[in-house]
């Protein structure tokens, strides 16, 4: 695969690897071990993650796109022309497909991923649909504040756009950090489109995350695949179980991986211990009302402008301003 310029000086933002070891390290150490979510995204977890929206039980994706297809006139007039249209996370190329196809004279499209190669991948084939669109590839972490590319054509506002419901993957004061990078990025006059997911029976959610297939349960463990390749971990994948469950008391779904044996890791010159029976947490996932989200956002210095929901209210795409 060729590189321009553009794509090899910031696929030099990723985060550095010794970072990322003690990062994992001191989550294994704690006691109640978790993995941070974004390590999910090795390429195999970015087409894993593809297939889990494509099924029956998972709801938000299909859910999503029908609110955008169905609001995308209104959505693009909030918008407005000659943005940038900077995408958080961008994975699958789906949804961003409905934008470019309505936004008018759109400056550019820059996509921000950790995973590189789906990255550049998914960039190349949109460059093909949309040879007239400038796309900029960024691989980085967003979670912390990037170097914005410069597009050939100056945008007249930054749009960030963070679609899915991966908001709920972070804490609440994990969220609100995030959404403060949301509102540096987007600049003055700035806006944000994102999708939150929202509560809703337990039942909904449960088969959401405990897919008949398997796929969530794949998905999950190749964490610990992306960790012993990458990170030089010895995991024995075949000792953990996926395992979905919803907390009610927090409003959100909580993913673990179950050591089925008493075992021990080795990673970055650590010995980690796991018991039998131990739960290694790899995300949570909130679900938010309108108001608990709109008072999250608020704290980040937006004001949710205009919401857009299915008949049921599973889901929405909400359009926040910066103030």
């Amino acid at each position: 695969m060729n590189r321009n310029a553009n794509e090899l000086a910031y696929s030099a933002q990723q985060i550095d690897v010794d970072d990322d070891l003690d990062d994992i390290v001191a989550g294994l150490e704690r006691d109640q071990k978790m993995i941070s979510p974004k390590y999910f995204y090795d390429e195999r977890g970015s087409q894993l993650f593809d297939e889990i929206t494509r099924l029956p039980e998972y709801y938000p994706t299909a859910t999503e796109i029908g609110i955008m297809e169905d609001n995308i006139a209104d959505i693009a007039d909030l918008i407005g022309e000659r943005a940038s249209l900077i995408e958080f996370g961008a994975g699958s190329s789906i949804k961003i497909r409905i934008l470019l196809e309505h936004l008018k004279s759109l400056a550019a499209y820059v996509p921000v991923d950790i995973s590189d190669e789906h990255l550049l991948a998914a960039a190349d084939g949109l460059r093909k649909d949309y040879p007239h669109i400038e796309i900029l590839p960024i691989a980085a972490d967003f979670t912390q504040p990037f170097d914005l590319p410069t597009p050939s054509v100056m945008p007249l506002r930054n749009i960030v756009y963070f679609p899915g419901s991966t908001i709920g993957n972070f804490t609440p004061e994990g969220a609100l950090e995030l959404l403060k990078v949301m509102y540096h990025e987007a600049k003055e006059d700035g806006a944000l489109l994102i999708g939150v997911d929202l509560q809703k029976d337990v039942r909904i959610l449960e088969r959401a995350y405990n897919d008949s297939k398997g796929v969530t349960a794949a998905f999950n463990l190749n964490m610990l695949r992306h960790l012993n390749r990458d990170y030089g971990a010895d995991f024995d994948l075949d000792a953990f179980r996926h395992r979905a469950v919803y907390n009610s008391v927090d409003g959100r779904i909580e993913l673990y991986l179950d050591s089925t044996a008493e075992q021990t890791v080795h990673m970055a010159g650590s010995t980690i211990r796991i018991a039998e029976g131990e739960a290694i947490l790899t995300e949570y996932s909130h679900k938010y009302t309108l108001q608990s989200f709109a008072e999250l956002a608020a704290k980040a210095g937006f004001e949710v402008r205009q919401v857009w929901m299915d008949a049921e209210r599973l889901f929405s795409v909400q359009y926040c301003v910066r103030v």
